[in-house]
């Protein structure tokens, strides 16, 4: 079996249990059946097997990383292939989304084990996962473009799963419509695209046609800005992050995988995906950095005073998002890729923690919470290695992969690396608060008043997945960013990995990567100075501003301005009068009219069809006279 089929069967084998589980919901009366379940599992974990496969064999240098294209629509010259893009990118990007899908949904065997519609779920689940592989390994912009809207339409449908909640579908519209904002950019960039040729559809060509010239620096410029858009949409950057912290209505494993490997990573991918792009043009890696460098403060602002322990982490996704789009912004591609990949074990791991929680309390308000960790001890165990490698302690995953960013932001600007470096001291505060809250003081009952005796840990198949996760959050980012040969791995292994891809690279400069003792040791005091600060503001010193703690908490009052201001009375009170007055008085007054003319028309015209031989004469004769009439006079103005 070629490397090109082995994709394609990782693609395949979950989408076949999609299409299995989705007839069991649909047809048939076992929605709770358990084979649903299972199914799922055992299909992820096969594609999980055969991407690490496909890993592996990528590390020779002789790795055939060609695919060969097949047609799929054609008109006249304009032709759209469809193909397989597997390049160092790629191999990445399968392994962590099939490794973090296939734990995320072994949890959610029991997890979900209760709920009314769990072969739905892992219809569901199914998909989203084929979505995001499909997208990860698409050739083609259009191909890449239908799975980013499939991937956007799963997460609709998983936000929303409880749609009898009304908060629930609330939050699933909100994501769906405010990621179609940054889709529309997306789309728009990639039929600019198009209108330069369809070959250019063609990743590979796009790269090519970017690189020898053949795109003028303006037209790069409005390709890749609009493109962005779409990334900023996808992966809930400032402006368009609003619609993240509200998608925790859905089941925990699935705000683990849309926050760790899935949907909001996606945008950092498609920004990876067009690098050359970027790299042509200077002031968009500037705009990309600047938005990275900004959401990643913001959101950590609004994550130091969230009291919901699933919207912490999602302000602390944003945030690290955030630093992924400055890595891309100043160039360093690899570093970026680092992170995310580190990023995805210790966000999972932190998300299914959360669950692990709320599962014992009902309830996700940390207000509600304390005192558990003597009752939890593998969640909060777990939990403190995801906590501590989010933060970037040394030598834990979060350390490594967050300093080569550092690394590549101070060569480019002072100024962003200050950002970033507030930007660590502040994750630091905001996930000691969390953990706090939840583990440490007195327990406060949970939602039900649970008496604290009757706390108890969660099932096996919810811990082991959570223990399995914190392994790589210790130490995947020593081995894949080590400082030094590891022997078997050579130093940086991932970064260089990735910037040896010669299709993004092709003329490559080989730069030894240097560990910078400055900013670790810099990095590595500001996490502590935060730890410390949030430990004082928890214990004894409570550091509240009334004025600012009104501002964080209702989040900038972003959500006023876009769903009260804009959306209730810009576009229902004041837009929507105005389409109704156009629609009424206008388009339904000129169809009423049109409708009345040709009616009275009709009934005149309809006189002369009564039967009678001699009134049908003399119409066939008046229209005969007409047309010799207008021949005539056609002749005569000089008509051939």
């Amino acid at each position: 079996m070629s490397n090109n089929e082995v994709v394609w069967v990782i693609l395949i084998i979950p989408f076949i249990a999609f299409l299995i589980n989705g007839f069991i919901t649909l047809f048939t009366g076992f929605k709770n059946n358990k084979f649903s379940g299972y199914l799922n599992v055992s299909s992820i974990g096969i594609s999980f097997i055969l991407s690490i496969y496909l890993a592996i064999v990528g590390l020779d240098k002789n790795f055939d990383y060609q695919s060969a294209s097949f047609q799929w629509i054609s008109f006249g010259l304009f032709e759209i292939t469809m193909a397989i893009m597997l390049d160092e990118l790629t191999l990445i990007m399968i392994s962590v989304v099939t490794a973090i899908s296939f734990l995320i949904q072994l949890y959610s065997l029991s997890y979900m084990d209760h709920d009314d519609g769990y072969s739905r779920y892992f219809s569901y689940m199914g998909l989203f996962t084929t979505a995001m592989l499909g997208l990860v390994t698409a050739r083609n912009l259009i191909q890449l473009f239908i799975f980013w809207e499939l991937v956007g339409a799963t997460s609709y449908l998983l936000i929303g799963f409880w749609y009898k909640k009304q908060s629930a579908i609330k939050a699933a519209k909100k994501a769906f419509l405010m990621t179609r904002i940054g889709d529309f950019g997306l789309i728009a960039g990639v039929l600019l695209i198009a209108k330069q040729g369809s070959q250019y559809l063609d990743i590979t060509q796009l790269y090519l046609g970017v690189q020898s010239g053949m795109f003028s620096k303006e037209l790069v410029f409005i390709i890749g800005i609009l493109i962005v858009i779409g990334a900023i949409g996808k992966s809930a950057q400032f402006p368009l992050h609003n619609w993240l912290p509200d998608a925790m209505e859905g089941p925990t494993p699935v705000s683990a995988l849309l926050h760790s490997a899935t949907m909001v990573t996606a945008g950092v991918f498609i920004i990876g995906r067009i690098y050359p792009v970027i790299e042509y043009s200077e002031n968009l890696g500037l705009i990309i950095s600047y938005v990275g460098a900004f959401t990643l403060i913001f959101a950590a602002s609004m994550a130091i005073v969230s009291n919901d322990i699933k919207k912490v982490l999602a302000y602390s996704s944003i945030s690290q998002l955030g630093y992924m789009f400055l890595a891309l912004g100043v160039g360093s591609y690899g570093a970026a890729f680092l992170h995310l990949f580190a990023h995805a074990w210790f966000k999972a791991l932190l998300f299914l923690g959360a669950g692990s929680v709320g599962h014992a309390v009902h309830t996700f308000d940390m207000n509600l919470m304390g005192g558990m960790r003597k009752k939890m001890k593998k969640t909060y165990i777990t939990m403190m290695l995801g906590t501590v490698s989010l933060i970037g302690i040394f030598p834990l995953s979060g350390f490594w992969s967050k300093d080569e960013i550092l690394i590549g932001v101070k060569s480019e600007s002072y100024l962003l690396l200050i950002v970033a470096m507030v930007g660590v001291v502040m994750t630091a505060f905001y996930m000691t608060r969390m953990m706090a809250k939840t583990f440490f003081g007195d327990f406060k009952g949970g939602h039900d008043n649970i008496k604290y005796d009757d706390l108890h840990e969660s099932p096996n198949l919810m811990t082991y997945p959570m223990i399995i996760l914190a392994i790589p959050s210790v130490i995947i980012g020593f081995i894949f960013s080590s400082p030094i040969d590891l022997g078997f791995i050579e130093k940086h292994a991932m970064v260089s990995f990735l910037d040896h891809n010669k299709l993004i690279f092709p003329n490559y400069d080989y730069h030894e990567i240097k560990f910078d003792v400055m900013i670790a040791s810099v990095s590595s005091f500001l996490a502590i100075f935060g730890i410390a600060m949030s430990i004082l503001n928890f214990k004894k010193y409570k550091f509240n501003n009334s004025f600012l703690n009104k501002l964080l908490t209702n989040k900038y009052y972003l959500d006023y301005l876009y769903e009260t201001l804009i959306t209730e009375k810009l576009f229902y009170k004041y837009f929507s009068k105005i389409f109704s007055f156009l629609e009424a008085k206008i388009i339904d007054n000129f169809s009423y009219k049109l409708t009345s003319t040709l009616k009275w028309m009709s009934n005149k015209i309809s006189i002369s069809q009564n039967g009678q031989v001699q009134l049908q004469s003399i119409t066939f004769i008046g229209g005969l006279l007409i047309i010799l009439v207008s021949y005539l006079v056609y002749v005569g103005m000089g008509g051939n």
